[in-house]
């Protein structure tokens, strides 16, 4: 359904994008990476927000250190998602998510999701910048660390009661840091319960999660 895109951010570095959608939406949503770039998976979620009415963008974050990476879900495709993602300084996804909203159609009510590493910058989307009404975080095991941050837009968020990355203890601190906050625990749910090309799919978490999420997204995004 989509194309690939160049998008330019705020310190220069030039990078690629999915975009799905049309072009003169009055609602957007930039869509964030696992550790795996924008593979099949991404591109999914993309077109699934499309063929809602939004208009979509996901920005290949890995092109800062590598680019056209495309991984699976094995042992090495995640050994090596998590050697790019450790050479990537913090402040290079927040800018790229920048420019991906900044690409959206002018007007547009802008949210953000993000999945894994991208549920973790998701929430920097809304704590780091302005430029969004709405994040909604899926497993981000990077959101512990980063709780007490204050959130610029109302979030969600969403993780799985048997997450092996991100323990019951961290969900609960960062509850207790975000009273505000929607967050949600899917019983038995892995990591990763959102996406089907992996072991850790659950159908029925995932589609709740899903439901969730585009009510949520219906209420701030109109």
């Amino acid at each position: 359904m989509g194309t690939t895109i160049t998008l330019t951010a705020a310190d220069g570095h030039s990078l690629s994008a999915y975009t799905a959608g049309p072009g003169n939406a009055a609602r957007g949503v930039v869509v964030v990476q696992e550790i795996f770039g924008v593979n099949s998976h991404m591109r999914a979620v993309c077109d699934r927000l499309a063929s809602r009415g939004y208009a979509v963008v996901c920005p290949a974050l890995f092109d800062r250190v590598e680019r056209g990476v495309e991984l699976g879900y094995t042992a090495q495709d995640i050994e090596r998602g998590r050697a790019l993602r450790g050479r990537i300084a913090d402040a290079g996804p927040v800018a790229d998510i920048e420019a991906a909203a900044e690409s959206l159609p002018a007007g547009a009510r802008r949210g953000i999701i993000g999945f894994c590493w991208g549920g973790t910058i998701a929430w920097w989307g809304a704590t780091r910048t302005n430029r969004f009404a709405a994040a909604s975080c899926w497993y981000g095991g990077g959101i512990a660390a980063t709780r007490t941050e204050t959130p610029n837009c109302p979030v969600q968020m969403h993780f799985g009661e048997n997450d092996a990355s991100i323990p019951l203890t961290d969900v609960d601190a960062i509850r207790e840091a975000q009273k505000d906050v929607e967050i949600f625990v899917y019983p038995k749910a892995q990591h990763g319960f959102g996406c089907d090309a992996r072991a850790s799919f659950d159908p029925g978490a995932a589609e709740l999660a899903w439901r969730r999420t585009h009510a949520f997204f219906d209420r701030h995004l109109g």
